[in-house]
């Protein structure tokens, strides 16, 4: 299943779950949780130019990056050069980089 047919499946799930919530089928915790789900499917995907931006915004080398987020300095260098793109996990730490900088990660 592609990702995209991923996240379209997690979309229709909240807003089902908004609409359960809503009319009182289904308690807060439970909406909490779709919602949580939903969140961490909508992490924006990065390009080699959105890579090189944040490490040079952030200040750090490809080798601070590459320990920040725990993957090879090649993984780093492959992804500036567009020869390959940060999966899901690495997807999500560099979101939280860009969202809440280096303090959140040292």
């Amino acid at each position: 299943m592609s990702a995209n047919k991923k996240r379209r499946i997690i979309e229709e799930m909240y807003e089902t779950a908004q609409g359960m919530y809503a009319s009182g089928v289904i308690n807060k915790r439970r909406f909490e949780e779709h919602k949580a789900l939903y969140a961490a499917s909508q992490t924006p995907e990065y390009s080699s130019e959105s890579v090189k931006e944040l490490r040079s915004r952030l200040n750090v080398s490809q080798s601070v990056l590459a320990a920040l987020i725990n993957t090879s300095v090649a993984a780093v260098r492959a992804w500036e050069s567009g020869a390959k793109k940060p999966g899901g996990p690495s997807n999500k730490l560099l979101q939280l980089l860009d969202t809440k900088g280096l303090g959140f990660f040292l």
